[in-house]
């Protein structure tokens, strides 16, 4: 069986292949797509796989972009970490839609109804991309509450481990690596920039301080006064870099705090 992966996180994209190939080890995964631009490429020049798992939410973009610029012509099943989704649009028009983190039981039963389905209906089930985002976008107007990322999955040796936002004490930028730093000092290498993590991140938890830094509300110890108007913050963890907030920052990181 051929199976492509669509996921813009590399661990998360490791682990699924090796649940996959943990349920099956005849599994082939014949590739893994990190952006809408690079899974249009790919449909566009490839025979189509058996089964795609698709995430919602890739670096470039929200993935139902995919099916708007190609003919996807595999059964999908959707993989996100937003539970608030509408369920229902998946559902109705996937093969399964998965929660993250993948449970290797959700992960199974998918893959179980899948071949079911396929010993059936032979053909993928067309997509209503219409019915899907109609859905979706009546679910985002019932509620005005924001969907944001609420755990990370990160490498530890050998292991995979999932890290929830209430655990993570900041993010730091250095040398093109974005490292993810617990309430308790641990470190880890993150896939995401910071740029994306802005985006993906509860702006009333995290706040961007600078160029390299972002920061949970609980993680910030003390706020010195610097020169021209900026702030010194020192955040536990402790770090040995210097976070210093520009003038132009200063009043808006100053509102987040007192909220």
């Amino acid at each position: 069986m051929n199976i492509l992966l669509i996921e813009d996180e590399y661990l998360a994209s490791e682990k699924l292949e090796a649940q996959l190939l943990r349920y099956d080890p005849s599994i082939q995964v014949v590739g893994t797509i990190d952006s809408i631009r690079n899974a249009v490429k790919w449909f566009e020049t490839n025979p189509a796989p058996d089964l795609a798992f698709l995430d919602i939410h890739l670096s470039d973009g929200n993935s139902f972009e995919i099916f708007q610029k190609v003919d996807v012509k595999c059964p999908i099943i959707f993989t996100t970490a937003y539970d608030e989704y509408a369920v229902k649009a998946f559902k109705v028009n996937s093969i399964d839609y998965l929660l993250k983190p993948i449970s290797n039981e959700d992960l199974g039963a998918a893959m179980d109804k899948f071949k079911a389905l396929r010993q059936t209906q032979p053909a993928a089930p067309a997509l209503d991309m219409q019915q899907i985002m109609a859905l979706i976008s009546r679910s985002s107007t019932a509620t005005e509450t924001p969907h944001y990322k609420n755990r990370f999955l990160v490498k530890t040796g050998q292991k995979i481990r999932s890290v929830s936002t209430e655990e993570i004490a900041y993010f730091y930028a250095e040398d093109k690596i974005v490292f993810l730093i617990t309430t308790t000092g641990q470190r880890f290498i993150t896939d995401y920039t910071l740029d994306t993590l802005q985006e993906i991140l509860d702006p009333e938890q995290f706040s961007r301080l600078n160029r390299q830094f972002i920061a949970h509300i609980h993680s910030i110890d003390e706020i010195h006064p610097y020169l021209k108007g900026r702030l010194k913050v020192y955040v536990k963890p402790t770090t040995d870099k210097e976070i210093i907030i520009s003038n132009e920052r200063a009043a808006a990181f100053k509102e987040w705090l007192g909220k």
